[in-house]
């Protein structure tokens, strides 16, 4: 049971983190697509996200919440190396959360400043999250090379948010403004693609741990299906973004499936690289974790937690499917 409990609750943690990615970033890649749009489009871009993305920004807080009350002394260690990016990346989602109300309720002529500050606030909660993300892959070490590596990553992410974004946009919108999220998502790809990529690259250069890993045979075999699936995913949505007819007919969301495949494969490979430790070459999941008597008693927390968010998720998904309708507040 000590064995098996850090991992199950480092499980769930990398679950809601991987659904806080597809979730939350296909609305903060609408945000960011938002100044590409026209005034009426903008209000049915954000009607398609409205019903969602409180219930796709509950998964991040769970994920730390399980980091916080499960691996205490890892939560002490990494909320203290991220103190700023994890400041601007709530300042980027509070600014969100004011100017998707007061977009409309602070009149016409007000109307564009808070259209921009959604903007504002989706690209600096994106590069934020990518901050983080590639300074704690080279384990929160605060050299250059970290540094130029967090940044590759703070641009990769908002590169992928805006094609989850596009992809959902083709999902719920019709007409005009599908025309112009499949204009988006060609633009998207291959910055999105070249990020991946150097990413790819750059990370077994940034850490030597994640580099052996990969590269000592036979794992470097075992792991060749994660590197193989995306780029047949990448090519795949390529195809597709170049048959118009196809995406006509509904096939957009396969678009947005291609893209919920690359995250998971590339979760798998983080979560490979990293394993068991929770802060690469300083400490395991063991030993951050709290004792085992207070994760048996959070267990029955999470069990209830867990499942209420998945229900809740679902139903508002089922009850706001289809195509999003005109914008209203009333």
């Amino acid at each position: 049971m000590e064995y098996w409990l850090p991992v199950v609750y480092v499980s769930i943690m990398g679950l809601a983190l991987l659904v806080y990615v597809i979730l939350d970033g296909y609305d903060l890649g609408v945000g960011m697509l938002l100044p590409a749009a026209s005034e009426a489009e903008k209000d049915t871009m954000i009607a398609s996200i409205g019903p969602f993305w409180d219930a796709n920004e509950t998964w991040i807080v769970l994920g730390i919440g399980v980091l916080l009350i499960a691996f205490p002394k890892a939560h002490g260690v990494v909320l203290t190396a991220l103190y700023i990016p994890v400041t601007l990346m709530l300042f980027g989602l509070t600014l969100r959360g004011v100017a998707f109300d007061m977009r409309v309720k602070a009149g016409d002529k007000r109307k564009g400043m808070w259209n921009r500050a959604f903007f504002i606030g989706s690209l600096v909660a994106s590069m934020s999250q990518g901050w983080m993300l590639g300074f704690y892959i080279t384990g929160l070490q605060n050299n250059p090379v970290s540094l130029i590596f967090a940044a590759l990553i703070a641009i990769t992410l908002p590169a992928l948010y805006v094609m989850l974004g596009a992809a959902w946009l083709m999902m719920k919108t019709e007409t005009e403004l599908f025309n112009k999220a499949v204009k988006w998502a060609r633009i998207a790809l291959l910055p999105m693609g070249i990020c991946l990529l150097l990413v790819s690259i750059a990370t077994p250069l940034a850490s030597s741990v994640i580099a052996e890993r990969w590269f000592t045979l036979p794992a470097a075999i075992g792991l060749l299906p994660i590197p193989l699936s995306c780029a047949l995913v990448y090519f795949g949505m390529s195809w597709l973004l170049s048959k118009p007819v196809l995406l006509k007919r509904g096939w957009g969301w396969l678009l947005f499936g291609g893209l919920v495949v690359i995250c998971i494969m590339a979760s798998l490979g983080l979560a490979y690289s990293i394993f068991p430790d929770i802060i690469i070459g300083q400490m395991d999941i063991w030993t951050a974790a709290a004792a085992t008597d207070s994760l048996l008693f959070l267990l029955y927390g999470v069990a209830i937690t867990l499942p209420a968010i998945i229900g809740y998720s679902i139903f508002v998904y089922r009850v706001f499917h289809g195509k999003a309708t005109e914008l209203s507040y009333e």
